[in-house]
């Protein structure tokens, strides 16, 4: 396979596509829901679902309700074949609908289901907040006895949750499903760059798995040499994504980088972060509600924490937005003045501790996905701490009486090494109340390098390090690609 090829190829989505396909499948009509982040990829699942059905594609601007209306007019009548459709002025979306279904080629000869894509519909939204009644009107009046599937996209998912899928919206209740379009998972970015594990794990670490960033690094040459290209680079796409993102989600997106900006400088509880920020703590405490349900960062307590357990802990999860604020947003002068070549032997001599607290989270990740433990069915799985004591991972197996105990080390470990670590895991496992004393307990290590995993195997200890990261990634593609 083409260097090219590999960039462009079609990677994940396939409980997307078979999400997508077997609501086209139904006998009634379909209303559907697609949302995501900006770059996620709906865009290009939706389009390739597209292709292999009657139906066409309308993407919203910010122009306005009438300037939409002869957009989607003109785009309907491409689909219809029909010149004179696409001259017609509508007087607004109901009957621009009314004329659309009852034209005599709408339906193709074979009876198919049509389908209606309006991506970016929260773009209507903001220029006309009439809009979700209008379409409710339009599904309930127009759309809901027709062989059709409507499909509504949208990037901005504050807007999608409140003004589409939200309780007090005129279309709740109207869709028949809805699906939020995640990263890809870690094991497919090997699809999109040729590099080594480490270098994959690094690669996830600063752009995560959002494929139009990946797209952006380069395959011919080395992750730091992309990095100085695509992010630490004026002018470059990565370099200003963090704050388009921001601005496009947020009315008051200065508060909310100033919220990111300390937890991404260790500022990490509601007290600090009120100090750091000069923001009154209600207002922060509702910012970091809006971030926390975006999932953009962690809302975080012990894991044996009670329900009324107050003294939280938040940190950032996308690992593009991590980065940014952690490596660009300080340097963001010497960038702007051409010293990003600087800043870049400064990042790399410094950079230890963030791909440590980052493979951390990838861990979280591909424990909580079943990648590995999949013998272990959790039901809580996070942090642990209590006073100058932590964890990384820890898990209880309600079903088998099993609790994981798993320290993640972004390092290379001899065996004494780790055995130091797991042994003083034990030491720790009486600390984390559950099920004590009749639990079985499971103590675990994933590092880079681990020598003499046999041995601590043998020993009763669940070792693993980037090789069987690797392995393991390529079993999981060998399945699912």
């Amino acid at each position: 396979m083409s260097q090219q090829n590999l960039k462009q190829k079609f990677v994940d989505r396939n409980d997307e596509q078979e999400f997508l396909n077997s609501h086209y499948k139904t006998k009634s009509p379909e209303f559907i829901i697609i949302y995501g982040r900006r770059r996620v990829g709906k865009t290009t699942l939706i389009s390739r679902f597209l292709q292999n059905h009657p139906g066409f594609y309308f993407m919203a601007s910010e122009e306005g309700r009438s300037g939409n209306i002869r957009d989607f007019a003109d785009v309907a009548g491409n689909y219809l074949n029909d010149q004179e459709f696409k001259r017609i002025t509508f007087p607004g979306w109901e009957t621009l609908f009314k004329s659309l279904v009852s034209h005599r080629n709408f339906y193709p000869p074979t009876g198919e289901k049509v389908i209606i894509v309006i991506d970016e519909f929260s773009y209507l939204i903001s220029k006309d907040k009439s809009v979700p009644s209008v379409f409710q009107k339009i599904w309930d009046l127009i759309l809901c006895n027709e062989n059709i599937m409507l499909i509504i996209s949208g990037s901005s998912v504050s807007t999608m949750e409140t003004e589409v899928l939200g309780y007090k919206s005129p279309l709740y209740g109207r869709r028949t499903g809805q699906w939020q379009v995640e990263p890809v998972l870690y094991p497919y970015i090997r699809e999109f760059l040729p590099y080594d594990e480490e270098e994959l794990v690094m690669l996830w670490s600063v752009i995560g798995g959002i494929p139009a960033y990946l797209r952006q690094f380069n395959p011919e040459i080395s992750f730091w040499e992309n990095v100085l290209q695509q992010m630490i680079n004026k002018g470059s796409y990565l370099y200003l994504e963090a704050e388009i993102l921001l601005h496009y989600e947020f009315r008051e997106a200065g508060n909310y980088i100033s919220i990111l900006r300390s937890l991404s400088s260790g500022f990490t509880n509601l007290s600090s972060i009120c100090q750091e920020t000069g923001l009154d703590k209600s207002m922060v405490s509702k910012y970091l509600s809006v971030l926390s349900n975006l999932h953009l960062i962690a809302d975080e307590v012990p894991v044996t924490a009670h329900a009324g357990y107050r003294r939280r802990h938040y940190r950032i999860l996308d690992p593009y937005l991590n980065f940014w604020f952690a490596v660009i947003y300080p340097h963001r002068m010497e960038i702007e003045t051409k010293k990003g070549s600087e800043v870049l032997e400064s990042v790399k001599a410094h950079t230890s501790p963030y791909f440590g607290k980052m493979f951390e989270n990838l861990c979280m990740d591909l424990v909580r996905t079943g990648f590995f433990f999949e013998d272990l069915s959790f039901s809580q799985l996070g942090r642990w701490w209590f006073k100058e004591d932590e964890i990384d991972i820890v898990g209880f197996d309600e079903i088998s009486g099993t609790v994981l105990l798993c320290e993640c080390k972004w390092m290379n470990l001899s065996k004494k090494k780790a055995k130091g670590i797991l042994n003083a895991l034990k030491e720790k496992s009486s600390l984390v109340k559950w099920k004590n004393p009749e639990r079985t307990e499971v103590y675990a290590l994933i590092a880079k390098e681990i020598a003499g995993k046999d041995e601590l195997r043998a020993e009763g200890f669940r070792v693993f390090d980037l090789s069987d990261l690797r392995t393991e990634s390529l079993n999981y593609l060998s399945v699912t690609l």
